[in-house]
């Protein structure tokens, strides 16, 4: 049984540091993993066994797996109008996002990963500071060179793959993410024209939290270096 997940949308959206606002469909599986994110930082047996359910599901079709259903699914309040029996872009995307961030939040119970206003590429940007060896030069390289692969993604097939393989380095390094901007974004990406849209979108948030470090001397929101 999985744990109890509230479905309310927030009443008061967030104002992410990318200037975007989720809307009421990303508000909602924000809602949900904010619910579900409590019971695993506190280590209830209920989210943490729910949590691994979730992980196990990510790379199954939405609706596949019952156990984890009341959580990944989508209230028809947020479906898109006129949809057949195979799963909407919005159930997808719900479905990537909550067992994302399952496998983000696994085995991390100091610290949550889904976190108000981190959109993917500022994420990503703080991956590429992020060096154990201190050799930050190279990290970069690395980093940039996957999140290239992840914008040369031409189905959401790929696109999870890579995104996966990213999710597992923000882990590595304890770097949150806004799941409610991605699902959003995820929910777009399967609409025409929405990948060079997103693509775009994800190079923006990136460089834009590049250039406000370099304005603010190396560090992030004008914070002071660190020693």
């Amino acid at each position: 049984m999985t744990a109890t997940v509230e479905s309310a949308v927030p009443k008061q959206r967030d104002k992410p540091r990318s200037g975007r606002r989720r809307g009421e469909f990303g508000g909602h599986v924000a809602q949900t993993i904010t619910t579900l994110q409590a019971g695993y930082l506190k280590e209830q047996a209920a989210a943490v066994a729910t949590v691994a359910l979730l992980r196990a599901a990510v790379d199954r079709e939405p609706g596949a797996s019952y156990a984890v259903l009341d959580v990944t699914g989508v209230p028809d309040r947020h479906l898109e109008q006129g949809r057949g029996d195979e799963p909407t872009p919005r159930e997808r995307a719900k479905h990537a996002a909550v067992t994302l961030y399952a496998t983000h939040q696994q085995s991390v119970h100091e610290a949550p990963m889904h976190v108000d206003g981190v959109a993917l590429g500022e994420a990503v940007h703080r991956l590429t500071r992020a060096s154990k060896d201190g050799d930050q030069t190279a990290r970069r390289a690395a980093v940039l060179r996957r999140f290239a692969a992840l914008g040369t993604a031409a189905t959401f097939a790929q696109l999870l793959h890579h995104l996966r393989s990213l999710v597992r380095q923000l882990r590595d390094e304890k770097i949150p993410l806004d799941y409610g901007l991605l699902a959003e974004d995820l929910a777009q990406f399967q609409k025409p024209g929405g990948p060079e849209h997103i693509r775009a979108r994800w190079g923006r948030d990136f460089y834009r939290t590049d250039l406000n470090e370099q304005a603010n001397g190396g560090t992030e929101d004008g914070e002071e270096p660190q020693p």
